[in-house]
């Protein structure tokens, strides 16, 4: 069996990704996969690490300031598939999975002309234009969110909930406050509470903006603190610092993520689909704040499906400077409210998603 896989940008798009390749192998050893990526992106180097082959493409996002330079957007699309009849004639795939993004857009729409099928995967609560774009192509669209059917044809769904890193709950709070201390240099101890915050894969301003103007309060807190900035806000954070901590980890980014989420008693977090799926997963307590920076103001309606159901606080961005930090650190002092979003967040989770999906992806290829 051989498998395509396109998406990337993020790493909302490119953890499903992996997860559902790695479902797959995990069901059929044998199986021959080949990713598609966008030529600059950050799959280029996550996939290589997760042990997959990938090629990218010179595809780029639609600019919505600057619109004469579309031109050359469009022209590196036809390039893009140009690329891809080549890569699709070389490989042969069985089916194609796309899983958003720029390249997925390309990779599917070629992929589907050649009589491949493909299966979509759509994370968010509201549908991604790439997705919109291929829904007429797909044989099968796999959502994480009821009442899809007013993008999508109902007849193509399927209810899987997102994939996500499956290492995820092998983290323990021992082993986490003992790698914690020796990696960073703190002293982290069992009886102090922790506060996660995670911005996404490539940090989030407003958060990082948050952080810094909170800081004395969160130090007066005696709260342990993992803060991830992303690469792009580290230098900066960390200079607002000003010195180190030993009850706060100022880091660009955090590669041992099973082990800050079991030490975590409240997570600070943008509201992309991945992060809610791990955080339902793992029923964590969590205060949202979605980024107004998206498609469709995507990161809201995510967010919102765990707020109606008391499963999370949001903070909106433009309010997160004077209400994030002292949201966060009135959660953390209520163990009451904590237990209550940690039940209800519980409840929403779909813990076999990438298998659901692997299933799927099987099926079609047979077919």
């Amino acid at each position: 069996m051989k498998v395509l896989i396109s998406g990337g940008g993020t790493g909302g798009h490119i953890f499903p990704a992996v997860s559902i390749a790695n479902a797959l192998r995990a069901i059929d050893p044998s199986c021959d996969i080949l990713f598609v990526g966008a030529l600059g992106r950050m799959e280029m180097e996550r996939v290589p690490q997760a042990g997959y082959p990938i090629i990218g493409l010179p595809v780029r996002g639609i600019d919505r300031r600057k619109i004469w330079r579309n031109v050359g957007v469009a022209i590196d699309f036809i390039r893009s598939m140009r690329q891809v009849r080549k890569i699709i004639r070389e490989f042969r795939p069985d089916v194609g999975v796309g899983v958003g993004g720029y390249a997925s857009g390309a990779a599917m729409k070629v992929a589907a002309r050649m009589g491949v099928p493909i299966l979509l995967q759509e994370q968010n609560g509201f549908a991604g234009v790439t997705n919109k774009m291929l829904k007429n192509d797909a044989a099968k669209i796999c959502v994480a969110y009821e009442g899809m059917e007013k993008f999508f044809p109902a007849e193509k769904l399927i209810l899987t909930g997102n994939p996500v890193r499956q290492n995820l709950k092998e983290g323990n709070k021992k082993d986490a406050i003992k790698y914690f201390n020796e990696t960073f240099g703190v002293n982290f101890t069992a009886e102090r509470k922790t506060l996660l915050i995670i911005g996404g894969s490539l940090g989030a301003r407003t958060i990082n903006d948050s952080m810094k103007a909170n800081l004395q309060a969160l130090i007066d807190s005696g709260v342990q603190i993992i803060w991830q900035t992303g690469k792009y806000y580290f230098e900066d954070c960390k200079q607002a610092l000003n010195s180190q901590l030993s009850t706060i980890i100022c880091t660009d980014f955090i590669s041992q993520m099973p082990q800050a989420y079991a030490l975590a008693n409240v997570v600070i977090s943008r509201a992309g689909a991945s992060s809610i799926s791990e955080l339902c997963l793992l029923g964590k307590a969590s205060v949202l704040v979605p980024s107004p920076n998206v498609a469709e103001d995507h990161q809201t309606h995510n967010a919102m499906a765990l707020v109606r159901r008391d499963a999370a606080i949001l903070v909106k961005d433009i309010d997160a400077l004077s209400d994030m930090v002292p949201t966060a650190l009135d959660l953390i002092g209520n163990d009451d409210r904590i237990a209550m979003l940690e039940q209800n967040i519980l409840t929403l989770a779909l813990p076999d998603s990438a298998n659901l999906i692997a299933q799927e992806v099987i099926k079609l290829a047979k077919k």
